[in-house]
């Protein structure tokens, strides 16, 4: 941008010129108190914890293909009291062993006040996902023994707004372990037909 105001100063008259300077100035001035802001409040990250999930399929078949439909429970606050959080382009999906397991399942855009709490209840769902091999023998042998330890992540990006200022994006990453009982339906709630509720009550880890 410097160049470019240089150029234009030289065309005849230091009103491009000014106006450069101005517009620096004024990007440093807002920088510095983004970066001034950010370090008095110390945002926090915000608090995940995996409630439940439910269970409608979960189904190996040979070869090693896995058909899975949940509908999970994600509580969510925002542990600042003067700082509000966007939520942009968040996926929640589900896998096994670092494997992908499921779809990933959009959460719309949203906005979280000053110590907000927040839920989400997404689907999630993959059908006839081929898993590798070495995952297919300890995902069946961990079914035979009636636990099945999974993760569900949830990744995307979110703002920080702090009065009228509101940040650039941040990466966010958030890993929640569960471990369901498929082989003893009374852990659960029966909901429906094949159709079981399992009270997880993990918190998560955050990473932004």
């Amino acid at each position: 941008m410097s160049r470019d105001c240089e150029k234009h100063g030289g065309g005849g008259g230091g009103t491009a010129r000014r106006i450069c300077v101005v517009i620096i100035g004024f990007i440093i001035i807002v920088s510095i108190t983004i970066f001034l802001v950010w370090v008095i409040l110390q945002p926090k990250k915000p608090r995940f914890i995996l409630q439940d999930a439910t269970v409608y399929a979960f189904n190996l078949t040979q070869p090693n293909l896995l058909t899975s439909n949940f509908q999970v429970t994600l509580v969510i606050r925002n542990r600042n009291s003067k700082i509000g959080i966007y939520y942009d382009r968040l996926h929640v999906y589900a896998t096994y062993r670092n494997q992908q397991i499921t779809f990933p399942t959009a959460i719309p855009p949203t906005y979280q006040g000053h110590k907000e709490d927040s839920v989400w209840s997404p689907i999630i769902y993959g059908n006839a996902v081929s898993v590798a091999p070495y995952n297919a023998v300890a995902l069946g042998d961990e079914q035979s023994r009636g636990f099945v330890e999974l993760v569900i992540r949830a990744d995307g990006r979110v703002r920080w707004k702090v009065g009228t200022l509101i940040t650039g994006k941040y990466h966010l990453h958030v890993r929640c372990h569960a471990y369901i009982n498929l082989a003893d339906k009374s852990n659960g709630v029966i909901v429906g037909e094949n159709i079981v509720k399992y009270t997880v009550d993990n918190q998560c880890s955050v990473n932004v």
